[in-house]
């Protein structure tokens, strides 16, 4: 069986790379020569050089984006992966039921950012209007941890799925041999667990990574951005995502600076990710 599987690889392979070319190769790359044009209509553009990059970095509504997408990702990467491990650590601890409890807190994840977005939207503004406080469109602050709270509600469970399989991983004497060695549950979980764990860590560090600079629909069906500053384009809960979907719809003229804020948010979630594997990779223990 294996010598003909050998011998017409490239007829298994063909399927998988062409679309990959067709889906990813191709629109990324034309996408990138339209980041150095400059349009004069949808399909109607010329090269423009760097002056697209230009306008990008000197948009403020652009570097606001990124601020308040990094001050997110940082809150939202901490709270969802410390709660899926505290998760996921409490019920691999023998609890009655804890197949239920898997099965209930996985399920968020199963609906659509979109649709979780108006959900929690018609809750918090049923909460703050029945706390006399400000809508949730008109304070920023509400905006923010209410993105938190939703996102983390959404990945919390899956996140906690990739806990457990690397909490089940851990081998039986290992967990043995620190009892023996009278170590108690805390010395056990912070110099045997969390070290045996850390592939598992790796890979949630990386979604929550991804996850938070791209998030957009949970964005746009949240606060849509809200609320505005006045006199001016630039709004105080738009994240990366969402400012280059708005700055591509504007018009003809800042469809190339969209673009070109695209290439730049690629490289950036790029590079972060890749220092993120980096940096966990080197705190993985071999079993």
């Amino acid at each position: 069986m294996r010598r003909p599987i050998r011998r017409c690889w490239p007829l298994f392979l063909l399927p998988t790379a062409l679309a990959f070319c067709i889906g990813f190769l191709y629109p990324f790359l034309l996408g990138l020569y339209r980041s150095f044009c400059e349009f004069t209509s949808p399909v109607d553009y010329h090269w423009a050089g760097f002056s697209n990059y230009f306008r990008a970095f000197a948009d403020e509504g652009f570097r606001r984006a990124f601020g308040f997408t990094a001050a997110y990702a940082v809150v939202s990467i901490l709270i969802i992966n410390v709660c899926a491990f505290a998760l996921a650590y409490a019920l691999t601890q023998k609890l009655r039921g804890s197949n239920i409890f898997r099965t209930v807190f996985f399920m968020p994840n199963l609906i659509g950012g979109i649709v979780l977005g108006y959900i929690w939207k018609l809750i918090f503004d049923a909460f703050l209007r029945s706390a006399s406080l400000q809508p949730l469109l008109t304070n920023a602050t509400y905006g923010f941890w209410g993105l938190v709270i939703l996102v983390a509600w959404q990945q919390i469970g899956y996140m906690m799925i990739i806990y457990i399989a690397g909490l089940q991983a851990i081998p039986d004497d290992m967990l043995e041999a620190a009892k023996i060695d009278g170590a108690g549950r805390w010395q056990t979980l912070w110099h045997v667990t969390i070290p045996n764990v850390m592939p598992s860590v790796t890979i949630c560090v990386f979604l929550t990574l991804t996850n938070s600079f791209k998030l957009f629909d949970q964005n746009l069906a949240l606060t849509g951005g809200s609320p505005q500053i006045p006199g001016t384009n630039i709004y105080k809960t738009e994240m990366l995502a969402l400012h280059i979907f708005k700055t591509n719809g504007i018009g003809n003229n800042w469809k190339g600076v969209a673009q070109a804020e695209a290439v730049i948010f690629f490289i950036l979630v790029a590079a972060l990710a890749l220092l993120q594997l980096r940096a966990t990779r080197t705190k993985e223990v071999q079993q």
